[in-house]
């Protein structure tokens, strides 16, 4: 009988993804020889395969949040000819995400059951150290669980909305489940967007301007600038994607057909830019309830 703690039997994450992929020429000698290597490989890992690797540590005893060395893969995209590659940098994650978590709000008794309290300090203790002696490293990938974050749409116009099976590139992250009010889309469908680095850039730029221009400072102002410099750490003719990853699996099929939040984020932007408030916080509210309602979807039964 398999084993039911299994990687290839586990669950994976309702999560979505921001990535970025760089061109080989953002990266030196020996690195960038490891990744042409690398992309000519055919039988190239997964979103599925990565995921997988991580809850393979996760379900050890005692778990090891972060992995002993960093992953040597990546995601791999052509585009017009040019090979481009997003490295997994699996530890560095695992390392962020471990800080994540110990400074959120989880009860101290549920924090010590998933990750006992001399585990956290070794891990943590390592990484300062680390530190140390790469202050500029920075992961090709950020992940939201359960969302989208919104400001996370700021980058992409509907037109780059890719929805349908497979889609080609990293593969939908989620795992089999039923979607909240229908059934859910199969495991080979995809909803993404892609778009070159300058014109994620350039639409960060124009929403921090509207929103500048029409509202206070708040947690959507401070969330475009806190990404608006992660962009700025890569190559200029890289591209960036929204993947809804694992959240196909946990939104109903018709809903996420009807899914336009890129578009609906331009609209406010566009509003607030033309002085119509009303109009700004009408997208914004339709967006902000769409969200809250997969959100709450982790607290069902």
């Amino acid at each position: 009988m398999p084993d039911p703690s299994s990687p290839s039997r586990a669950l994976v994450p309702y999560a979505s993804y921001l990535r970025v992929y760089e061109p080989l020429d953002a990266f030196p000698e020996p690195e960038r020889g490891h990744w042409a290597r690398y992309a000519r490989r055919t039988d190239l890992p997964g979103a599925q395969q990565e995921l997988r690797r991580s809850l393979a540590d996760l379900v050890r005893v005692p778990p090891a949040p972060v992995p002993a060395r960093e992953s040597g893969d990546a995601f791999v995209l052509t585009v017009d000819g040019v090979v481009l590659v997003c490295p997994w940098r699996t530890r560095l994650r695992g390392r962020l995400a471990l800080e994540e978590l110990v400074g959120g709000t989880l009860p101290a008794p549920v924090l010590d059951a998933m990750l006992p309290p001399e585990e956290r300090a070794r891990v943590t203790a390592e990484h300062e150290r680390w530190r140390k002696r790469n202050p500029d490293a920075r992961p090709w990938i950020r992940g939201a669980v359960w969302h989208v974050p919104l400001r996370w749409f700021a980058l992409f116009s509907d037109e780059e909305r890719e929805y349908g099976p497979g889609c080609g590139g990293p593969e939908g992250s989620g795992g089999p489940g039923d979607g909240a009010g229908g059934a859910a889309p199969s495991a080979s469908v995809v909803l993404r967007y892609r778009t070159p680095m300058v014109q994620a850039r350039r639409r960060i730029a124009r929403a921090l301007k509207a929103l500048r221009g029409a509202i206070e400072e708040g947690p959507m102002t401070e969330g475009l600038v806190e990404v608006g410099r992660w962009l700025e750490e890569f190559h200029p003719r890289a591209v960036v994607e929204l993947d809804y990853g694992g959240l196909v699996h946990a939104v109903a099929a018709e809903a996420l057909a009807a899914d336009r939040s890129a578009a609906d984020l331009a609209v406010g932007i566009a509003a607030l830019r033309d002085g119509d408030e009303e109009a700004a916080r009408a997208a914004y509210g339709r967006l902000a309830e769409r969200w809250r309602a997969v959100r709450d979807l982790q607290f069902a039964n």
